[in-house]
């Protein structure tokens, strides 16, 4: 595909996604028709805000919408739209579960994961270990933000599929000492860049000032074109 002519993907409304508690606000890049992946992004906390509006969730599904794959964004139970309400990371897996669902049906193509932050650690939670996802990409992997800790026990069973690790250097939810012993664990293949100057959002550092979603966004297109052929 990386020969293709350049592709202009649409965005629309999602209207029939549904989880375990009601209808989930999605949107949907629309893809090339001979696209090879469908790929889901997942947003960071709600309780911090987070949304599939977030900078760095955005930026994300452009790097796949680059290559003309369709793009799923979704908020999770509680969210915006969304029917329920937050479950601290419990169904919100669920929630990533009815996404994965929800592409695999309309799209039936191997399906590649993508999540910033709290949606890092849920979308693995769910992803680890279902034959459809083919990829998986953690976008700042929390080990501890607002009084909540985060564990990476399930690493270990994401087993031959490839992994992609994008943090900044100076992520204050995840330093960069600590995200390394915690990614000891997870199996080959994986690749992990640090983005020099980056706080947890990609944003530059009082040294670095200038925003680094540029860099993140190049970081996921590299891998993808290596990795997957694109």
């Amino acid at each position: 595909m990386s020969d293709a002519l350049p592709f202009q993907s649409h965005v629309k409304a999602v209207e029939d996604l549904h989880g375990p508690v009601g209808r989930l606000e999605a949107i949907l890049n629309t893809g090339r028709e001979d696209a090879l992946y469908a790929a889901v992004v997942a947003h960071p906390h709600p309780l911090g805000g987070g949304t599939m509006h977030n900078k760095v969730v955005y930026h994300a599904a452009k790097a796949f919408s680059s290559f003309g794959l369709p793009v799923l964004r979704f908020n999770f139970r509680g969210t915006g739209l969304s029917e329920g309400v937050h479950d601290e990371g419990r169904g919100e897996v669920d929630d990533v579960r009815a996404a994965l669902d929800w592409m695999s049906e309309r799209y039936r193509l191997p399906i590649l994961f993508a999540g910033f932050s709290f949606g890092s650690n849920v979308g693995f939670r769910a992803c680890c270990g279902d034959a459809r996802v083919r990829g998986l990409v953690g976008l700042g992997l929390p080990v501890r933000a607002e009084g909540r800790d985060y564990t990476y026990g399930f690493l270990p069973a994401c087993r031959a599929v490839p992994k992609l690790f994008i943090s900044g250097d100076h992520d204050q939810f995840g330093p960069k000492d600590v995200l390394e012993s915690v990614l000891v664990s997870a199996q080959e293949p994986k690749r992990v860049i640090w983005v020099e100057g980056a706080d947890h959002f990609f944003a530059g550092t009082a040294q670095s000032p200038a925003s680094k979603l540029g860099t993140m966004n190049a970081g996921i297109r590299l891998w993808l074109a290596e990795e997957f052929g694109l």
